[in-house]
């Protein structure tokens, strides 16, 4: 997997079967890995997340949840979600149909 940005080194993504780019009617799958950093954003679609591997926290309207492997979370269309993995995390994700073409914005790159 390639670093998501060349200064997000240690956060780690590749799309399966497209880009999450523009707009989309079916779901769109995605593998990431992070390693002890983590990110937040506001998305327009669903996001589900399956862990496959390590631990991940995952934040959204004041709730966090801590994924183990096998676990999974969602974050509704219309929120903020906030990922981090203390150590390190490896994940499934699908994102949902985002038919507008909304874009994902307010991103945030963090070490820990």
């Amino acid at each position: 997997m390639k670093p998501m940005k060349d200064e997000w080194p240690r956060l780690r993504c590749r799309f399966i079967n497209a880009d999450p780019i523009g707009a989309w009617d079916d779901v769109i799958l995605s593998e990431w890995e992070l390693d002890a950093c983590g990110w937040e954003d506001f998305h327009p679609h669903t996001e589900t997340n399956f862990l496959l591997e390590g631990e991940l926290h995952i934040e959204t309207d004041g709730t966090t949840v801590v994924l183990k492997p096998g676990d999974s979370a969602r974050v509704n269309p219309g929120r903020t979600g906030r990922y981090w993995a203390p150590v390190y995390a490896r994940m499934f994700t699908i994102y949902g149909p985002n038919p507008l073409g909304l874009e994902s914005h307010s991103f945030r790159y963090f070490e820990l």
